[in-house]
């Protein structure tokens, strides 16, 4: 009989789906991953400053760069946090970050990032290379880097290079990253100062 060997074949496709999903449902069983962001830190207000500044892109070394959160680079390899992850590029997050920190401490300027649509002709232009920026086995984040100031009216350069060391407040990642924002935070205040 032509219809009952169709409809088997129907009821088979059928249940081929619902034997799938315990399958699918065991692959997927890993948490998800918990997402983190840098916090903006205040500080000091100065009243000088240039009128238009612009934030160029956030130079970053390779083991930085990516969606993990690296809580340290000691004895020669990487601590990642498998399930803490950043929740946007970290050199946009960085950078982000340093706009608002830095239009805080400087609110006689209008502070933007080279990466977003808004295009001045800067009187300052900012350049951030960051070489470290992870935890030592003290448990201390540590923030090295460089920043170079290219300054149009009138013409002329300010340059730092900046070390800073922040204890983290508790083991965990969040102690981990509000140790980063403390560190980002003090780098800002440095630039805000060469601003001047």
């Amino acid at each position: 009989m032509i219809p009952t060997r169709f409809g088997r074949r129907r009821f088979g496709l059928l249940a081929l789906p619902l034997l799938a999903v315990p399958a699918l449902q065991a692959c997927g069983s890993s948490p998800e991953p918990t997402l983190y962001t840098l916090a903006v830190r205040p500080g000091p207000v100065l009243t000088r400053g240039p009128r238009i500044v612009q934030i160029r892109d956030i130079g970053l070394p390779g083991y930085l760069d990516r969606k993990e959160i690296v809580r340290s680079t000691e004895d020669f390899k990487l601590d990642v946090r498998s399930n803490a992850w950043w929740g946007e590029p970290v050199g946009g997050m960085i950078g982000r970050t340093i706009v608002l920190e830095l239009s805080q401490r400087l609110p006689g300027s209008q502070v933007y990032s080279e990466a977003g649509s808004i295009t001045f002709d800067p009187y300052a232009a900012v350049g951030i290379d960051i070489q470290r920026f992870d935890a030592d086995k003290a448990g201390n984040v540590i923030l090295l880097a460089q920043a170079a100031i290219q300054f149009n009216r009138p013409t002329r350069t300010a340059a730092r290079n900046f070390s800073i060391t922040k204890p983290v407040p508790t083991p965990d990642t969040p102690g981990h990253v509000a140790a980063m924002s403390d560190a980002l935070g003090e780098l800002s205040d440095g630039i805000a100062t060469l601003l001047q």
